[in-house]
């Protein structure tokens, strides 16, 4: 798999539905100096991504044992929006252009990783019925797992590997602490994902909160 990051103004505005936000996304692309940032961004981010993208990939693909679907993802960087992962219909994820080149990697990489649980879902468990809200859940916290609970992410973000909970998702909290350690004692990603399949019916407050 390999990421490669663009500028679209049409594609960044296609993911705004407030008309406010559409209207500021059109001002900051009339901008020079914003437009310099963009391009600034793109090169940094590319930059700092390469450096880590295959062993990243491979990574995901050994532990979830599903090859990436798409041999290409885009990631758009927009004037506005911090992270947003395509629902396994695209293979495009968003990421806001003002980070540090390299602390933005566990973002992309738990974009990505969304993208790809979504792929997952679609492709193999689809018949379990569960909801956008369900699967999102399920999808967000094995990001948060992937990106965290094991040594080989350590070289990809340098420390920043916490297993999060103090996000903006309180619904999901209890969910991911009981998938913690199922994670960790699994013996292979689907029995992982048949776990969380089970343990999210039991949270109806997930059916459609939170999805993003």
């Amino acid at each position: 798999m390999k990421l490669v990051f663009v500028i679209n103004k049409e594609s960044d505005k296609s993911y705004a539905k407030d008309p406010k936000i559409i209207e500021y996304i059109d001002e900051q692309y009339k901008s020079k100096s914003q437009i310099k940032s963009l391009e600034t961004a793109k090169k940094q981010y590319q930059k700092s991504w390469n450096e880590i993208n295959d062993e990243f990939s491979d990574y995901v693909e050994k532990i979830t044992g599903y090859k990436w679907f798409y041999p290409k993802y885009e990631c758009i960087i927009s004037v506005f929006h911090r992270g947003i992962s395509s629902w396994g219909n695209k293979p495009r994820i968003v990421r806001i252009f003002n980070e540090d080149p390299t602390k933005m990697r566990r973002t992309t990489g738990h974009e990505l990783i969304l993208s790809h649980y979504f792929e997952i879902y679609k492709r193999n468990y689809k018949q379990e019925g569960l909801t956008d809200g369900q699967v999102w859940a399920l999808a967000e916290i094995a990001a948060f797992a992937l990106t965290s609970l094991d040594p080989t992410v350590e070289k990809f973000w340098l420390g920043d590997t916490e297993y999060y909970i103090n996000h903006n998702y309180s619904h999901i909290i209890d969910l991911q602490l009981k998938l913690k350690d199922i994670f960790l004692k699994r013996k292979d990603f689907n029995e992982y994902i048949l776990k969380g399949i089970e343990l999210v019916r039991k949270y109806p407050e997930m059916n459609s909160k939170g999805i993003s």
